[in-house]
């Protein structure tokens, strides 16, 4: 049972996901600059725009962390499994990621911030 409330235990999450989202962002990035395509503005806007606001969020997120000292780190990593030591004000919690849920969390993430701008339009 995690002695984290549901509020902060998201946004130590986004500190999980989030920089996976920028990484994935960047590169689709280059291969879209180095792609063939014919009308490459309106997908490099989609992206760029999309990383802005996921840095301001990653941000929001870290500056909130500080603030209220919580602490995210990577212990362990294999093929199946990454491990997540939580530091929650003092308290340590350890907390166990399957490896494809997090890269299916990471698309949805995505998906969530391309509609958004699509339907913001």
């Amino acid at each position: 049972m995690t002695r984290i409330p549901e509020n902060d235990r998201d946004i130590m999450e986004k500190a999980i996901y989030l920089p996976m989202v920028l990484t994935i962002l960047n590169r689709d990035l280059l291969v879209v600059k180095n792609s063939p395509f014919k009308l490459k503005k309106p997908y490099l806007e989609l992206i760029e725009e999309t990383l802005k606001e996921i840095q301001r969020e990653l941000a929001e997120a870290k500056q909130y962390m500080k603030k209220n000292k919580l602490q995210v780190i990577q212990t362990k990593r294999d093929d199946a499994f990454t491990m997540y030591m939580f530091i929650y004000k003092g308290y340590e919690e350890n907390h166990n990621y399957f490896n494809p849920r997090i890269r299916n969390k990471v698309e949805e993430i995505m998906e969530t911030y391309f509609l958004k701008k699509h339907l913001s339009r």
